[in-house]
């Protein structure tokens, strides 16, 4: 009997859903088969690649009545949200739109004497690994640029979100992508590490904890197979003095909260200019007690469970550690939802300092700790004083203030008044432990392809 698969919902607690995992011999069938319709999907136009991949996501954004309410249920995002689906309609037509200039041969000489020039090839076939966070959006930053490229794709999907997978293959195979050029299974962590160490990938892009692209990289080491990584975050911000609080706690305590702060570009790290920060503390927990912690599915409900109680557990060990340091925490959970299980209360914490994992852990819930800072140096000192390096978020009316301080960060975006925003124009990348390589942008596409040389002498 084939190994089982199990969503187990964090809105009861019960399995939602389950898929038959594939062994190694299936998968490595799946791999074979990828490799031959690669081929012949590289040989269609790539106006032609573009179109199709287009309307693949016309068709996905067109099933979001029936998506969203199976993310409630997977992974406890409310339905008032909608689902990812106009981020997904966003990341593919700019990806698309840009296709044609981003993979253009370079053209160093054409010339009666010589021909030379740099065009790019297909990497071949490119294995996604996929979070349950952002299931279709994570995926799709892969996927979409991978097949308009000229690869097959291979999606991994979560077993969390195991139906995501099935919906973005099933609408690409109905938009026309040829079989086998984009598939979705079903691995255990050791099928696929075992088939990353073995080579049959030309590419993997991982998203998912520090751990796991470890696993990842040590598995790609021996057979040179390219890879990118997304990893853990830790995701700062400073509001200066002549920020607009009133703007700018909304858009951090959003940032924080929502997705239950299961975002990978979640605020988790505040610092406010001194002056500032009674007005921004006041602000922010303004808007964390007026959440409504509950069912998913239910229409009022901002709140819903975090998608596996081991994870809201991890929150409550980070606060009550931060808590017997000497932290307050500014929300009475007892007005919420808070069981003690999967649903987590949102959380404002003062008083806090680096010595404690809640300001330098990942906590991926929504909690945010807020720290006072007397002046720029001290800020970037502490937003740098991390593992990781994803975003960072920069509030104030001085572009050129904010601009000498972002180049001070190590982080692979900057921002200045927005946080937790993915600009499909944009790399998308981090620095130290949260990982390497780009995706999306014309960047996106150079890890997804392969370069060549052409030096051609034609005559006297």
């Amino acid at each position: 009997m084939a190994e089982m698969l199990q969503c187990i919902s964090p809105v009861n607690g019960k399995m939602y859903v389950e898929r038959p995992l594939s062994d190694i011999a299936a998968a490595n069938a799946a791999v074979v088969r990828a490799r031959k319709a690669q081929a012949e999907w590289a040989k269609v136009s790539l106006r032609e690649r573009a179109e199709i991949v287009r309307r693949g996501a016309d068709i996905l954004s067109a099933t979001a009545d029936e998506a969203t309410p199976e993310l409630a249920w997977m992974m406890g995002r409310p339905i008032r949200y909608g689902g990812e689906f106009g981020g997904v309609m966003e990341r593919v037509l700019y990806m698309a739109d840009i296709a044609e200039s981003a993979l253009a041969p370079i053209v160093a000489e054409e010339s009666a004497r010589f021909s030379r020039r740099i065009e790019r090839e297909p990497a071949g076939v490119v294995l996604a690994i996929s979070p349950w966070n952002y299931p279709y959006l994570t995926a799709i930053n892969t996927i979409a640029p991978a097949l308009i490229a000229g690869n097959a794709a291979i999606l991994k999907s979560s077993a969390q979100t195991p139906l995501a997978g099935e919906r973005i293959a099933r609408a690409f195979a109905d938009a026309g992508v040829p079989d086998d050029v984009m598939q979705n299974l079903f691995l255990s962590r050791g099928t696929t590490l075992s088939l990353i160490a073995k080579g049959a990938f030309d590419f993997v892009n991982f998203t998912g904890s520090a751990e796991g692209g470890r696993a990842v990289a040590r598995a790609a080491a021996d057979s040179f197979t390219g890879i990118g990584l997304e990893l853990g975050g830790k995701d700062p911000c400073y509001v200066m003095e002549d920020a607009d609080i009133e703007e700018a706690a909304a858009a951090l305590a959003d940032a924080a909260f929502f997705n239950s702060g299961q975002c990978c570009c979640s605020i988790e790290r505040a610092y406010v200019a001194k002056s500032r920060f009674d007005s921004f503390i006041e602000k922010a927990r303004e808007i964390a007690i007026a959440h409504v912690l509950g069912d998913p599915l239910d229409p009022k409900t901002t709140l819903g469970p975090m998608a596996a109680r081991r994870f809201a557990d991890a929150a409550r060990a980070q606060l009550a550690e931060a808590k017997s340091r000497g932290a307050k925490l500014l929300v009475d959970k007892s007005q919420f939802a808070d069981d003690g299980g999967a649903y987590l209360a949102p959380q404002i914490a003062v008083n806090v300092d680096h010595k404690m994992s809640l300001m330098r852990e990942e906590n991926f819930a929504p909690v945010m700790g807020v720290m006072p800072v007397a002046d720029d140096d001290e800020a970037a000192a502490l937003m740098n004083d991390s593992d990781y390096g994803l975003t960072a978020s920069l509030w104030t009316k001085d572009s050129a203030r904010a601009e000498a301080i972002g180049k001070r960060l190590q982080t692979g975006t900057a921002f200045m008044n927005r946080a937790d925003y993915l600009d499909p124009a944009l790399c998308w990348s981090g620095r130290k432990n949260t990982g390497r390589g780009c995706s999306l942008s014309a960047l996106g596409y150079h890890s997804l392809t392969r370069t060549k040389s052409y030096h051609f002498r034609k005559g006297e």
